[in-house]
C-alpha cells in the first residue's frame, strides 16, 4: 500500500515549512538555538493533524516535543543512544529521524509502528512496547561500549510511571554500583514527585550540571581524601543544602548524580542542561518535569482519555464514534464485576496501572475501598492477590495477557503452588491489530496451560463472556478467562445466565468427515468456515480442563479434527488435544491451526487474521488441502 502524505488528508505541506527542511536529526542540529520554539510549535502541530488521522498515542508525545527535540540537537545520534521507555511519547523522535511522511501511515500494515522498533531504524537504538526497560537497557549498551572503548553517550527516557516498576529500581541499583558513563532522564509528567518548577529550579539545574559545580566538588574529594573527618562534615552539608532545596536524594543514593527539576518545556533551558550533563562523566539522572497533552487543549484537559485515540477532529478534539454495535468484552468484564461485587463482599478488583483499558473505571468509582491500582508492577498485583486470597478474600486481577507474561513466575509460585482463589480476567487475548507484536497476546494458553491447578476459560461471544467469569470467580482456585480485544459476534447478553459445567464444551453443528474444534475468538470463523465444508464444529469453551469425553467422540466418527485457536500452536490449545489424543491411544489426522512461530506485526485485526490462515478463507484452505493429501495416499 503506498504511504499516503498530509496532502492526502487535505492539509497544506506549507503550514510546516520548517519541519519539512528536517529530514534527520543532522538537519535539526544545523538550526540555530534561537529557532528551536518554532520547530517545536511546528512539531506539535504536526503531530496532532497525524494522529487524527491514524489514531495512536498523542497525550505523551505532545508532553516530550521540547524533549525530544533538545536531545537530538544536543546528542550525536544515532551514534549516541537513546532508549525510550514503553515508547508511547516516541512518535516526534519518529518524525525527526526521517519517518515524517510515513507518520500518515503510523500502525497501518506496512506502515511505521507505533513503538520504537531496531528494524525500522538505526535511530530506534531499542525495540519496546512494554515499561520500565530502559535503564536495564541503557547500562547493557553503555557496559558494550566501555569494553569496546567506544565514547558514546548513553540516554534512557523513562516516565515517573514507569519508574515505579521494580525493574526500573533493579537497573538503577545495579548501574549506581559500576564505573559506566549513563544518563537517565526522569520525564515527570505528573508532578507526582516535583516541586513547583520555576527559575530557581532550573538555575539550580544548570549550576549542579556545570562545570564549575562539578569541578569544585570532585576536586574537593580528591584535596580532603585524606582528611575523612573533614570530608564527612563537608558531605553532609553538601547533601544537607541540597536537601533543601531538591527532591530526595534518593537518586544520590543509588549512585546516580541527581539533576533538576527543570522546566522541559523550556528549550533553552533543556538545550543548556543537556549540554552540561552530555560533558560530565558516570552515572547521572536529570529530572525533566512535563505535561501531558501540552499544546492541544482536549489532551490537556483529559490526558487519559487522550493517551491512546481513535481517530478524532483535531480542530474540535472530538473522537470518531465506534462503529461497534455492541459491547466490548472489556465492557462485559467491566459491568460483570460491578454486578458480583454487589453481591460478594469478598471480591477485590486488582489491576496493574490499566483501571481505564481493563474496564475498571466504574468498579473503582462504586467500591473505591475494594479497588487496587498498583502501578506498574504485574508480579506484586498477582502475589497481592496470593495474599487477600490466603486471608479469604477472592481477588479478581484484570490484566492484559502480553503484560501477565510479566508475572509468570507469580501465577505458578504464588497463586496456583498453592491452589489460591484467584481470578485473572485477561484482556486483549490474541492478535491486537494496530498495537502490533508487543501487544499481542499471543502466548497466555502456552504458558499457562502446563500450570496445575489452574483452570482456563476461552468465551466464544459476549454471553459465554459472562457466564465464563461467573464460573471462574465461583470456583474455588485458580481460574483464568482469556478474552480477544473488541467486540463479539453481537450474542445477547442473559445477566442471569448460570455458571458453565466445569470443562464441558458444546457441538454447535453436526457436520461430516470433519470436525472443528474451536476455541474461544474462533468459534464464528469455524462456523463461517464449517458452511463450505460441511463440518462438525465445537465450541470447546474450556483450554484446561479439556473436554475429553467430548474429543474422543468427535475422533471416533470424523476423518479429520482440527484445533483452532487465536494463540501460538507451539504449546497452545491443539497441543492439549494431540496429548489427549495420545493419552488414549487414538490415532486421526489432525490439523493444528493457530498462530504461527513468528511475530505479527501492526496491521488491522482481519488482515492479520487473514495472514495467518486464520479467517473462514483461511480455515477452509487448509482443510480442503488436508483432504486432498488423505485422497492422494
Amino acid at each position: 500500500m503506498p504511504h499516503r502524505t498530509l496532502s492526502d488528508f487535505g492539509v497544506a505541506a506549507s503550514r510546516h515549512q520548517l519541519l519539512n527542511a528536517i529530514d534527520s536529526p543532522a538537519d535539526l542540529r544545523a538550526l540555530p538555538q534561537q529557532q528551536l520554539p518554532e520547530l517545536a510549535t511546528d512539531l506539535r502541530n504536526f503531530l496532532i493533524e497525524c494522529v487524527s488521522q491514524t489514531g495512536g498515542h498523542l497525550a505523551a508525545g505532545l508532553g516530550v516535543v521540547e524533549l525530544t527535540i533538545a536531545l537530538h540537537y544536543v546528542f550525536d545520534t544515532p551514534r549516541d543512544r537513546l532508549v525510550w521507555d514503553v515508547g508511547h511519547q516516541a512518535y516526534p523522535h519518529k518524525i525527526l529521524t526521517g519517518r515524517r511522511d510515513q507518520m500518515t501511515c503510523l500502525r497501518q500494515k506496512d506502515g511505521p509502528s507505533g513503538f520504537p522498533k531496531r528494524s525500522e531504524s538505526a535511530y530506534d537504538s531499542f525495540g519496546v512496547g512494554h515499561s520500565s526497560t530502559s535503564i536495564s537497557a541503557a547500562l547493557g549498551m553503555a557496559l558494550a561500549a566501555k569494553m569496546r572503548g567506544e565514547r558514546r553517550t548513553v540516554v534512557a527516557i523513562i516516565g515517573d510511571g514507569a519508574l515505579g516498576a521494580g525493574m526500573a529500581f533493579e537497573a538503577l541499583n545495579h548501574a549506581g554500583s559500576m564505573d559506566i558513563d549513563l544518563v537517565v532522564i526522569l520525564n515527570d509528567n505528573e508532578m507526582s514527585i516535583s516541586p513547583p518548577v520555576g527559575a530557581i529550579s532550573d538555575h539550580l539545574a544548570r549550576l549542579l550540571s556545570g562545570k564549575i559545580y562539578t569541578t569544585v566538588r570532585e576536586g574537593s574529594k580528591t584535596a580532603l581524601a585524606g582528611l575523612p573527618q573533614l570530608r564527612d562534615l563537608v558531605g553532609r552539608w553538601e547533601e544537607h543544602v541540597k536537601g533543601m532545596l531538591m527532591p530526595s536524594t534518593l537518586f544520590e543514593e543509588l549512585g546516580f548524580n541527581y539533576i533538576g527539576p527543570i522546566d522541559g518545556h523550556d528549550l533553552d533551558s533543556v538545550v543548556n542542561t543537556l549540554r552540561n550533563v552530555k560533558d560530565m562523566r558516570g552515572q547521572r539522572l536529570l529530572h525533566v518535569v512535563t505535561q501531558k497533552g501540552r499544546g492541544y487543549e482536549p489532551a490537556l484537559r483529559e490526558p487519559t482519555l487522550y493517551h491512546g485515540v481513535t481517530p478524532f477532529n483535531c480542530r474540535t478534539g472530538e473522537l470518531r464514534k465506534s462503529t461497534a454495535t455492541g459491547p466490548s468484552y472489556t465492557q462485559i468484564f467491566g459491568s460483570w464485576l460491578c454486578d458480583a461485587a454487589a453481591t460478594d463482599a469478598r471480591l477485590m478488583g486488582i489491576t496493574p496501572a490499566m483501571c481505564e483499558g481493563s474496564g475498571l473505571t466504574n468498579f473503582a468509582k462504586r467500591f473505591p475501598s475494594r479497588f487496587f491500582d498498583v502501578g506498574i508492577a504485574e508480579q506484586h498485583a498477582v502475589t497481592l492477590a496470593a495474599g487477600m486470597a490466603c486471608e479469604g478474600l477472592k481477588p479478581v486481577v484484570a490484566i492484559y495477557s502480553s503484560f501477565l507474561q510479566r508475572a509468570y513466575d507469580q501465577m505458578i509460585h504464588d497463586v496456583c503452588l498453592q491452589n489460591l482463589d484467584v481470578t485473572f480476567a485477561v484482556d486483549r487475548g490474541g492478535l491486537v491489530g494496530p498495537d502490533g507484536a508487543t501487544h499481542a497476546g499471543s502466548f497466555d494458553l502456552s504458558f499457562s496451560r502446563p500450570i496445575p491447578n489452574l483452570v482456563i476459560l476461552a468465551p466464544s461471544n459476549e454471553n459465554e463472556c459472562r457466564q465464563m467469569l461467573k464460573t471462574a470467580f465461583e470456583y474455588e482456585g485458580p481460574a483464568m478467562v482469556r478474552y480477544p480485544r473488541g467486540g463479539g459476534p453481537g450474542v445477547e447478553i442473559d445477566p442471569h445466565a448460570p455458571a458453565l459445567p466445569l470443562g464441558r464444551g458444546e457441538i454447535i453443528r453436526d457436520g461430516q468427515q470433519v470436525a472443528l474444534l474451536a476455541f474461544g475468538s474462533l468459534v464464528t470463523a469455524a462456523l463461517a468456515a464449517a458452511e463450505t465444508l460441511n463440518a462438525t464444529v465445537a465450541n470447546m469453551r474450556f483450554v484446561k480442563p479439556l473436554d475429553a469425553e467430548l474429543i474422543v467422540a468427535l475422533a471416533q466418527r470424523h476423518a479429520v479434527l482440527v484445533t483452532l485457536e487465536e494463540n501460538a500452536i507451539a504449546g497452545g490449545a491443539g497441543s492439549g488435544v494431540a496429548e489427549l489424543l495420545s493419552a488414549h491411544g487414538i490415532v486421526v489426522r489432525c490439523i493444528h491451526l493457530g498462530l504461527p512461530d513468528r511475530y505479527i506485526e501492526h496491521a488491522e485485526h482481519a488482515d492479520q487474521l487473514a495472514s495467518c490462515g486464520l479467517n473462514a478463507d483461511g480455515i477452509i484452505a487448509s482443510v480442503q488441502a488436508e483432504l486432498a493429501r488423505a485422497a492422494a495416499q
